[in-house]
């Protein structure tokens, strides 16, 4: 299952036409289409067969004798898919009842008014069992349109050797600290502190640091609101660390496999990741993971550390909406996510599931075999994750348009950090191209 890929969504105008084209035939369509019937309840998930077709199975048997007379039919849809097969669904009058997405393609949906608001179906105490900062990443313009589901966050994995290189006893923990730590890293190893991506189509981490670092995306009315004192300061930040050399030189097309890639042959001091990806590392780099140390992600002065989610949406077509509401509550409920975390390595965004899970993992390190060191660093990147989670939320909001508004930054960042345009003009033309593209989107 490839957890790793939790942030999928592509840009609005491609989808835009589509999406609008499909919800204005189906309404069109509701009166002749031919209805399913009320006793079933459809839902969807994302690349979760066959490892956990046990725990779904159970999941749904469970619900189906606690709601009789409503049968539950699961289809598990490929990554790579979903958007083509959802929208052909709601187009033909089929769109599932229950939908495991993430925000990001999930908000664009809600925008055209394809999903459910969830702001009068869920109770103020149903919210209350969630994390705040994974309710809120389903929360759009118009309200909640999903309820979260499962979780990543992301930690720093430390070369040792490189650190202590470096002159360093322990690692930066804020992005201030970061130039003179990758130039002391350089000077020392000929090696590099860190890679963050740039590539457009990749990683957020991008915008997310600027969000660490004080600058607000965009405004009320969807318009640039980076185009300030913080966002220049953000541009200068990444552009002089390129052009000084103390970022790999691919970091403009290439995204976070050559990290891991880096990391892996030791060139690289520090690599942001989740928990999961040192199972790989340990497989494919022992050398390397027996350096390693992990450590809290880097984060801006307010010490806000980023969490990607996924979240169970109802489109607005099913026919069952209560019941799809009650079902997707049930899927989150602190039980069935505390079991779902067990067996995935993903991280629940149920509180009492979360307090359980880290219980476990107190005892489990309590009385693991301290010789096995592999165990022992597994087990500590696992538990950082989750306290990773305590101050977590979405740095970038869910928004229709996010990434091409991520697409229109590292386009014009590249060019600051390429030396073809000043940070302060970068900024500048990408609030501008971003504007042009708002204003005709949402007037």
């Amino acid at each position: 299952m490839a957890l790793s890929k939790l942030v999928f969504s592509r840009f609005l105008s491609p989808l835009k036409g589509l999406i609008a084209a499909a919800l204005t035939s189906a309404a069109v369509l509701q009166g002749c289409a031919p209805q399913p019937s009320v006793q079933e309840l459809r839902f969807w998930t994302l690349q979760l067969s066959p490892r956990f077709d046990a725990y779904i199975e159970n999941v749904i048997a469970t619900w189906e004798s606690q709601n009789p007379g409503i049968d539950v039919r699961w289809t598990d849809i490929p990554w790579g898919s979903v958007e083509r097969k959802l929208l052909a669904a709601v187009f033909a009058r089929t769109a599932p009842d229950v939908v495991n997405l993430n925000p990001g393609f999930a908000v664009k949906l809600a925008e055209r008014d394809g999903l459910l608001a969830l702001d009068e179906l869920v109770s103020a105490e149903a919210r209350q069992r969630y994390l705040p900062g994974a309710w809120e990443a389903s929360t759009g313009p118009d309200g909640t349109f999903g309820i979260p589901w499962y979780l990543t966050s992301r930690i720093t994995l430390v070369n040792r050797d490189l650190l202590a290189a470096a002159g360093y006893g322990h690692p930066p923990t804020r992005w201030e600290e970061l130039p003179d730590f990758a130039a002391a890293v350089k000077q020392a190893t000929g090696r590099y502190a860190l890679f963050v991506s740039v590539a457009p189509d990749d990683s957020s981490e991008i915008l997310e640091s600027f969000v660490q670092m004080g600058v607000q995306l965009i405004d009320d009315r969807f318009r640039a609101a980076f185009d300030t004192p913080a966002g220049r300061r953000a541009f200068a930040f990444w552009s002089e660390l390129y052009q000084q050399e103390l970022l790999p030189p691919e970091v403009i097309s290439q995204g976070h496999r050559r990290a891991i890639e880096l990391y892996q042959s030791g060139d690289l001091a520090l690599l942001a990741t989740s928990a999961a990806a040192l199972t790989s590392i340990q497989t494919n780099a022992p050398r390397i993971a027996a350096l390693t140390q992990p450590t809290l992600p880097l984060a801006g002065p307010q010490g806000s550390a980023n969490m990607a989610v996924m979240n169970l949406v109802v489109p607005r077509q099913s026919l069952l909406p209560g019941k799809a509401v009650d079902f997707a509550l049930f899927v989150t409920n602190a039980a069935n996510q505390y079991d779902f975390a067990k067996a995935s390595g993903t991280l629940p965004s149920e509180k009492a599931a979360l307090a359980a899970l880290k219980e476990d993992l107190t005892l489990q390190r309590q009385q693991s075999d301290k010789t096995d060191t592999t165990q022992a660093l597994s087990l500590a990147a696992r538990a950082l994750s989750l306290d990773v989670l305590d101050g977590g939320r979405v740095l970038v909001p869910a928004h229709p348009g996010i990434k091409r508004l991520q697409s229109t930054i590292y386009k014009h960042l590249q060019e600051a950090m390429l030396g073809r345009a000043t940070a302060d003009a970068a900024v500048h033309a990408a609030a501008e191209e971003w504007n042009r593209y708002a204003e005709q989107t949402w007037p």
